[in-house]
């Protein structure tokens, strides 16, 4: 079923408060000699552990990089961040990029580095489900994610695999992104998407059982990314560049440690959930296969990532894969 979504309504409202903002805060040089850099990731996620494993091991100090995370809570939010300056690099699901380029945004923002390659969020029901189908969601009250955001299209994508239309179940995208999970506990929905940690949260807690997984389901699609206006990646070429370094190590680290050893690495980042549960949600994860190998986006699964829009019914025609997509940087890299 076609979305009700205006692409061109926010991409327009993203540009304009880019264009009320007046300074933006550009990499400086700070004490100790390395060049701050301001990255707003859209979540705060054991889903993105290549990346703070990057940070936890030195690899982005070792780069001469002063990293400041910045979380967003929505993409709309980040992509903002990054188009007005406050935000030096973001990451995000690309379908963001997409909207505002589609938009017409003159310094639109580049992909240049991807690092899932599959949903990482699940299905949970409020009952256990031993042999899960998805046609038992006809009918049923489900708790979505918001319109145009990657969760809630790979979900309908994932139903018009299983020849399900949306119209024949109840999907609620009026939560707030990040608020299912405590909407769920009280009372709401047959079945919620979430992400980790609060699925296995909603698990520990007897509150709801975990009976499928979307990156599974879905198969390999760009699910996030790291972007930066096409101004700051012409002109801090070099820093970007040890910026996808660091990404590269991450990334080399996750692909060569156990998920006992990833989960000890990345701990102090979720300092509030314990060590047994951050291993099996790691283990999810990791078992799932869903970090790349390398960082490089390419043309195939940008592919998808559009047809899967256009499915959605919140873009009207495919947008150039030269234009958003630059693969030099992580192809560089993934020389080291």
């Amino acid at each position: 079923m076609k979305r009700s979504f205006t692409v061109k309504m926010r991409t327009a409202a993203l540009a304009l408060l880019a264009c009320l903002v007046i300074t933006g805060c550009g990499s400086k040089t700070v004490p100790g000699g390395g060049q701050k850099v301001i990255l707003n990731e859209v979540a705060h996620s054991i889903f993105y552990a290549p990346m703070y494993v990057a940070i936890e091991e030195g690899y982005f100090t070792d780069e001469g990089i002063d990293l400041e995370l910045v979380t967003g809570f929505g993409a709309d939010k980040t992509m903002t961040a990054v188009l007005s300056g406050s935000a030096d690099i973001g990451f995000m699901g690309s379908e963001s990029s997409i909207y505002t380029y589609a938009g017409g945004a003159e310094d639109y923002v580049v992909n240049f580095a991807q690092l899932t390659q599959r949903a990482g969020n699940f299905l949970v029901s409020r009952e256990p489900i031993e042999d899960f189908q998805w046609e038992m969601l006809k009918g049923k009250d489900v708790l979505g994610g918001r319109a145009g955001g990657m969760p809630e299209m790979v979900f309908e994508y994932i139903l018009s695999m299983n020849q399900i239309s949306p119209d024949q179940l109840r999907i609620d995208q009026s939560i707030d992104f990040g608020s299912t999970a405590a909407a769920f506990s009280g009372g709401q929905g047959d079945f919620t998407i979430e992400f980790e940690p609060h699925a296995t949260a909603l698990e520990q807690k007897g509150e709801g059982y975990v009976v499928a997984s979307l990156g599974e389901e879905s198969g390999y699609v760009p699910y996030t990314a790291f972007c930066a206006k096409r101004s700051f990646l012409e002109q801090k070429a070099e820093l970007v560049q040890g910026f996808t370094n660091a990404l590269q190590r991450g990334m080399d680290y996750v692909s060569s440690h156990s998920p006992e050893e990833i989960a000890k690495t990345i701990s102090p980042q979720f300092p509030e959930t314990k060590m047994d549960a951050l291993i099996t949600i790691v283990q999810r994860y990791y078992e799932q296969d869903t970090w790349k190998k390398d960082l490089i986006f390419d043309r195939k699964a940008f592919d998808l990532l559009q047809n899967i829009l256009l499915d959605a019914g919140v873009l009207e025609k495919k947008v150039p894969y030269e234009d958003l997509v630059t693969t030099g940087f992580a192809e560089e890299a993934a020389k080291k």
